[in-house]
């Protein structure tokens, strides 16, 4: 005897392959009926369905899947780029999303690691000795091979600059030349201590007396610099003494490693922390959608059932069956509902959102142009 719809739909609890939904009691009010919709939908009672309970609760469930994956799968691309990063321990499911400009400063940290204004990558201090009379130093031999276990290095800084011209000027609001000190006497603090206090100068003065010494040392001095190539270090002028020479530098090798963060967070489309919608949070929209897509998946079971066989021998004549204009008319369904669900949640994404604004303002100020404006006579 073969099974058919006989007009009783049983509870869909544990009537389901996945049970995804089967805990929620929207899910399991809303299953009963909409099995009896689709089953009356596909000619019953006047013609028998070749469906039971449980094959409509199957594509009930598949339905609420689909409907869940589709915006699930627009909402990443939407939020792609502010998802990347985010703890894949969360559930961004029926959660608004802020964006944010995470996505965008990871991949500006790159830059900021060469202009040394921050980035992701450990800039790391060493320092070589210098003897008296020599210039010449390699960085790899006398530190990468020793502290980085020959580990290839770029240098991005090189301490070696000139003393500071404040350190030659004194302390200006001290005053240790005789000009201040006579300028106290002929004002009469001389006596006073300190009587510097009375003496009030502009901060430019400073300015120009710092920009004057170090002028003086580039011009009449040697100027300290340094030449680098393949790490390789000459400095000037010639040491006249031994010192310490400190410098900055990063190790290629973490530059060029592209796991920066750690895991458990979110990296592309695979594992950003979406999952199923719960059926009690979707909307009447979104629930005449899953009705239609069950509806149509019903149309698709029917007809492959039917398919089965082309017709069936009765006395005298044959009934031909309609599986596979059941299956035609199926596909044409879903690849509609999907198409107009698709288009809804395009209609819906922020992009079109802040265009839509931005028409409807320029619209408004374009009416009230032609407001006519009110005339005040005094």
């Amino acid at each position: 005897m073969a099974l058919k719809w006989d007009g009783t739909a049983g509870a869909i609890l544990d009537s389901t392959p996945f049970g995804f939904y089967d805990a929620e009691t929207a899910y399991q009010t809303d299953g009963p009926k909409v099995a009896i919709w689709c089953a009356q939908r596909l000619g019953y009672p006047i013609q028998d369905v070749e469906l039971i309970s449980g094959s409509f609760y199957a594509v009930f469930e598949e339905s609420v899947t689909e409907y869940s994956s589709q915006v699930n799968q627009f909402n990443i691309r939407e939020n792609m780029l502010a998802l990347s990063g985010a703890e894949t321990g969360s559930n961004f499911t029926h959660r608004e999303i802020s964006p944010s400009l995470g996505g965008m400063i990871t991949i500006a940290e790159n830059y900021g690691t060469e202009a040394g204004s921050g980035g992701n990558v450990d800039w790391k201090q060493g320092s070589i000795d210098v003897v008296s009379g020599s210039q010449k130093y390699d960085l790899d031999v006398l530190w990468a091979n020793v502290s980085e276990s020959s580990a290839d290095i770029e240098i991005k800084r090189i301490h070696h600059e000139a003393p500071p011209a404040i350190v030659k000027y004194f302390d200006p609001f001290v005053g240790s030349t005789f000009a201040n000190q006579g300028m106290l006497d002929m004002f009469g603090w001389g006596n006073y201590s300190p009587g510097v206090q009375f003496i009030m100068s502009p901060m430019y003065a400073d300015i120009l007396r710092l920009q004057a010494i170090e002028f003086n040392d580039q011009i009449r001095k040697s100027g300290y610099s340094f030449e680098l190539i393949n790490n390789k270090l000459k400095i000037f002028p010639i040491p006249t003494n031994s010192i310490k020479l400190w410098f900055e530098y990063i190790v290629k090798k973490d530059r060029s490693n592209p796991l920066k963060t750690a895991a458990g967070r979110a990296s592309d489309y695979s594992n950003v922390p979406y999952e199923n919608m719960k059926y009690t949070n979707i909307n009447d929209v979104g629930k005449q959608w899953i009705r239609k897509y069950t509806l149509a998946l019903s149309k698709e079971l029917l007809g492959s059932i039917r398919s089965k066989y082309a017709s069936i021998p009765i006395p005298g004549a044959e009934i031909a069956l309609n599986g596979a204009d059941l299956k035609q008319e199926a596909q044409t369904e879903k690849d509609a509902l999907i198409e107009q669900l698709r288009e809804n949640l395009l209609a819906a994404a922020r992009r079109a959102q802040l265009e839509k604004d931005k028409e409807e303002s320029e619209n408004l100020m374009e009416t009230l142009r032609r407001v006519p404006l009110k005339i005040y006579i005094g």
